[in-house]
């Protein structure tokens, strides 16, 4: 049960995070998706995200900062693993499914809905 909690409250502390930056400052959507993959990336790299990650579980990797952290991570271990070439690699390899669920679901939904004109 308190995992389930520390999910909510943490995935929607992010949430209102996003919601304040957008109502309160001149940010667009598409402004604030950037800076939180961006923050998620910082914070990976320097070993702040994986805690957070930790304590809140899908509540941290589901929003944004948590696709940040993603390419960040599987970078780090790819490097660590094949060296040099784990630069191109890790990020792709760690992001790829939802990359490909993104896009897959964007498809049907564009077969199965009319958009408005």
């Amino acid at each position: 049960m308190q995992a389930y909690l520390m999910a909510f409250l943490i995935g929607g502390l992010i949430c209102v995070v996003g919601q304040l930056l957008m109502d309160l400052t001149p940010l667009t959507p598409a402004h604030v998706l950037v800076l939180f993959v961006v923050v998620g990336g910082v914070l990976s790299g320097m070993g702040l995200y994986q805690p957070l990650i930790d304590l809140a579980g899908a509540g941290a990797t589901v929003p944004l900062p948590g696709f940040g952290h993603a390419l960040v991570s599987g970078t780090i271990e790819d490097v660590n693993k094949y060296g040099f070439w784990g630069i191109f690699s890790g990020s792709l390899r760690a992001t790829a499914s939802g990359i490909m669920a993104a896009a897959v679901f964007g498809l049907f939904a564009a077969l199965l809905f009319n958009p408005k004109g």
